[in-house]
């Protein structure tokens, strides 16, 4: 008969993850995390929190708060504070560059067969198939972190007044960011037990869980702040931007596609607070309507691509700089692949580099504050206000995917069938999110396949 597992058992953290190990994980994180930021969170959280416990829940929220408020990706920010938390610089870099690798080269491949080929029915299928589920996975992951940050009324109601700001009164995300930093501060001086952050507890909400890096984890040596390494962090960061653009500047001139490439994106990576759709206006607007490196309809084609392949959603870039290049023919005219190539990986660097500074540069600062109520609240206060920042993304996919051609015209039946199986899959059998997209994948082409 087999005995139950001693208290210990969730006392005792788990044996420090070797080097190899850590990298195998970032690189199947890297080919598994569909379902955009919400949904790539919810992957790390259950891998690492729950499975793996290699972070515990109290520093896991601790390092998502400080993603939240970064301009950029901020699963690939998590995935990045993580791997250095456990291995130092060098695991940052490798966390963050495999969350991105995969989805770089699969965007290039599906943008390549997208200009070779033109529509192909088989990979629109797909994508039809994918659309619900991608919403289902956006309401499971609000759902899961909103029953760990929502402890109290107070933040409940954060939740609710940053859905409605943004919904109903378009508020830009930097704004509600900071009316629930606001209401952390003061919440955390007239009422502390409510904006504490949130720590981890073990089956049935009473046995304290352990993790390599736990609630009580003496400070590792590279975490601690150095003010001498956060220069030298952010010189090379800084370098890694200035010398390759001036290279680029240098080859073709500043008015050079390749060139404007990395000065537009450079730009759009410090302005992307909210996530992906909160930039994704900036990124239409410089790219179709300024520069012209693609149509209106290539665009949204590549939103649809950036939704169904891993990696974060502002990974479209790539292929907006991928069409970019091959458009202009910035090598020449038979060289369009190598062009498109070439853009797709200049608008990749530019746009991703600033994430691995703030991390690097900021990591120690907010490590520093983890028990320090007065930096705690405001970002448990932050993230009860995300909860409803996703549950409104949830609604715009929902709202594009029911009705394709827009409220009031043909609502979309096998959409939501599919997204109610895959709603069932993840909330009643708790099912992972690579065999919930692959069904979903799968019914999405047989429906167009016989239609």
């Amino acid at each position: 008969m087999t005995r139950p597992l001693a208290p210990s058992s969730v006392a005792d953290p788990p044996p420090t993850p070797s080097f190899r190990a850590a990298v195998g994980f970032w690189l199947k994180l890297g080919f598994i995390s569909f379902g955009g930021p919400a949904g790539q969170i919810a992957v790390m959280h259950e891998e690492l929190v729950a499975r793996r416990r290699w972070i515990s829940e109290r520093r896991f929220l601790h390092a998502l708060n400080y993603c939240m408020v970064l301009p950029g990706p901020e699963a690939q920010q998590l995935a990045t504070y993580i791997g250095w938390l456990l291995h130092g610089t060098i695991g940052g870099i490798v966390a963050g560059a495999l969350f991105v690798l995969p989805s770089l080269f699969i965007l290039i491949a599906l943008s390549w067969i997208y200009l070779s080929y033109g529509d192909v029915p088989a990979v629109a299928g797909v994508l039809y198939g994918i659309k619900p589920a991608v919403t289902a996975i956006v309401v499971f992951a609000a759902y899961r972190i909103g029953s760990r940050a929502l402890r109290h009324a107070l933040l409940c109601a954060s939740a609710v007044a940053a859905f409605v700001a943004i919904f109903a009164f378009r508020v830009p995300f930097p704004w509600i960011v900071l009316a629930a930093a606001v209401i952390g501060i003061v919440g955390g001086r007239i009422a502390p037990d409510h904006f504490r952050a949130a720590g981890a507890r073990g089956a049935g909400g009473t046995g304290y869980v352990s993790a390599v890096i736990g609630d009580d984890t003496p400070t590792p040596a590279h975490v601690r702040f150095r003010p001498w390494r956060a220069v030298v962090v952010a010189t090379v960061g800084l370098s890694l931007a200035v010398l390759p653009l001036a290279a680029l500047a240098w080859s073709g001139g500043w008015s050079a596609p390749l060139t404007q490439m990395g000065w537009f994106f450079t730009k759009a990576a410090l302005l992307t607070f909210g996530g992906a759709y909160a930039v994704l206006p900036y990124v239409y607007q410089g790219a179709v309507e300024t520069y012209a490196w693609l149509t209106p309809v290539q665009m949204i084609d590549g939103l649809a691509l950036g939704e169904t392949t891993p990696g974060p959603l502002i990974m479209v870039v790539a292929f907006v700089g991928f069409v970019g290049g091959w458009a202009q023919e910035v090598f020449g005219p038979g060289s369009q692949a190598a062009a498109g190539i070439a853009g797709a990986t200049v608008a990749t660097w530019f746009t991703f580099l600033p994430s691995f500074v703030f991390i690097l540069v900021g990591g120690p600062l907010v490590e520093a504050t983890h028990e320090d109520l007065k930096y705690t609240a405001p970002l448990t206060a932050i993230t009860a206000a995300v909860v409803g920042v996703i549950l409104n993304l949830a609604v715009f996919f929902a709202y594009h995917v029911l009705w394709p051609e827009g409220i009031g015209n043909r609502f979309d039946w096998i959409s939501l069938l599919i997204g109610i199986a895959a709603g069932i899959a993840l909330f009643r059998f708790r099912a992972s999110v690579i065999p919930v997209i692959g069904a979903c994948a799968l019914a999405g082409l047989a429906v167009t396949l016989i239609a």
